[in-house]
């Protein structure tokens, strides 16, 4: 597809012809000049080409006279397109979602980088490939695209370029702006929240997991039904089923807050269950030891090594959202029951912390918490302060707690780690490696010893 059109007054290919050359999927662009008389002067021809180092998008070729071009069109735009293909070759395109990610940064302080880190952790968790990541620094967020629209042409020609269909924003968008960001790129585009709902509805296994990740999807999804592609499964239609006026819009929304409504029925019914199971544990005189902490900190890991369980580890964001609890002997016979819980993350959706609400609410119960910290993570400090903020939200942040640093095998500098513990009142210790736990061990069970009997 080529698109030849004239310049009245000499000029060369505009910025305007060049991005017009990306978005519309030209092959090719020439402007041609106008001489007074009339006649055609030389001919500006740009095309497009593969990723390269340089980052440039487009290539120009030689002004000439229109009698002198000489291209075999079919053959090169042929050529150009093998290439094309050759270049996304060497990308992993085997996968359905391939994705650029793009944050905004306002705050002239923070470089954004580690929560674009993250937004990757969390891409890859979702089994999304992740081709490429934008960080772009400005006084304010624009109001309807998040980035200027020059950027976001430049986003558009760079998702052609290396194969990319996917568009994911560190941040949570209105249903206005993912809607003006998809027209104008022609994109597949979700937030930051959207990823993480994704991510909890292919890990939950439980009855109870699965309904709350439901009432959270549902929640998200209810204020962002509009008018195109919204309809569901079932529509009502035909004699007796019309209603007065009601649009099918309208029907949608219904239909969501009444599931919604079921949802949170069935949550209660399972909330009663929980508080019988756990007045049972009171009578016995059991105490609990609750494990928390970021996501992928290791609390799992710990939660096998201690009590010989099976709970499924995997280098992944949230690669555990249903709780499990084990019953942990300690050395002087003293019993606890040690539950493993959700991991925690920065800037929680807050439709999963209110589904999950429920959840979290069991470290109530707890008579001591376990803080798993990744102390081999650079940005642990930032991560000790997102647990911390969501303890103080559930009203427990005042429970007697454990500080954990776990992976201290990872950390290069014993002397540095050391140094750490005593700033945070840490214990150090191995999930991988039983032989560090001893003295984690004897400072749960004194603990729970003096507290408990």
């Amino acid at each position: 597809m080529r698109l030849i059109h004239t310049h009245l007054s000499g000029e060369t290919l505009t910025q305007d012809d060049l991005t017009d050359l990306a978005l519309l999927r030209l092959d090719l662009i020439s402007a041609l000049e106008v001489k007074e008389n009339g006649l055609p002067g030389k001919a500006h021809t740009a095309h497009l080409i593969p990723e390269n180092p340089e980052g440039e998008y487009w290539i120009l070729l030689e002004p000439v006279h229109p009698s002198e071009m000489n291209i075999r069109f079919l053959d090169f735009i042929q050529a150009l397109e093998e290439e094309f293909a050759r270049k996304q070759k060497t990308r992993r395109v085997e996968l359905t979602d391939r994705a650029i990610l793009v944050r905004i940064e306002t705050d002239p302080v923070s470089d954004g980088q580690s929560s674009l880190d993250e937004l990757k952790e969390l891409a890859r968790s979702c089994g999304v490939e992740v081709f490429d990541s934008i960080l772009q620094h400005r006084r304010q967020i624009d109001p309807k695209f998040l980035i200027g629209r020059g950027k976001l042409s430049d986003l558009v020609i760079r998702a052609l370029q290396i194969g990319a269909n996917l568009l994911i924003f560190d941040h949570e968008l209105t249903p206005a702006q993912i809607r003006s960001i998809a027209d104008f790129t022609e994109l597949k585009v979700i937030d930051r929240t959207q990823l993480i709902l994704d991510i909890f509805a292919q890990r939950a296994h439980s009855r109870e997991g699965k309904l709350q990740v439901e009432l959270a999807q549902l929640k998200y999804l209810l204020p962002r039904l509009v008018t195109k592609n919204t309809a569901m499964s079932r529509l009502t239609g035909g004699i007796g089923g019309r209603g007065p006026g009601e649009t099918k819009l309208e029907i949608n929304r219904r239909r969501v807050r009444e599931r919604i409504g079921r949802l949170e029925k069935e949550l209660k019914n399972i909330r009663k269950g929980r508080t019988e199971r756990r007045r049972k544990r009171k009578k016995e005189r059991i105490p609990i030891i609750s494990i928390i902490g970021y996501t992928n900190a290791g609390k799992s890991t710990l939660l096998n090594a201690l009590t010989k369980s099976n709970v499924i580890t995997e280098n992944l964001l949230f690669a555990t959202l249903d709780p499990k609890s084990s019953r942990l002997r300690f050395p002087r016979d003293t019993e606890a029951i040690i539950t493993d819980t959700v991991g925690f993350i920065r800037h929680l959706p807050k439709e999963l912390f209110a589904a999950f609400r429920s959840t979290l609410e069991e470290l109530n119960e707890a008579d001591l918490l376990l803080h798993i910290i990744d102390v081999s993570n650079p940005n642990f400090e930032d991560q000790i302060s997102a647990v911390e903020n969501i303890l103080e939200e559930l009203d427990i942040a005042h429970k007697k707690s454990i500080s954990v640093f776990n992976k201290e095998d990872l950390f290069p500098d014993k002397t540095i780690l050391q140094n750490l513990c005593n700033r945070f009142h840490a214990t150090p210790i191995s999930a991988l490696k039983p032989e560090t736990f001893p003295p984690l061990i004897e400072k749960m069970e004194k603990i729970i010893t003096n507290s408990y009997f």
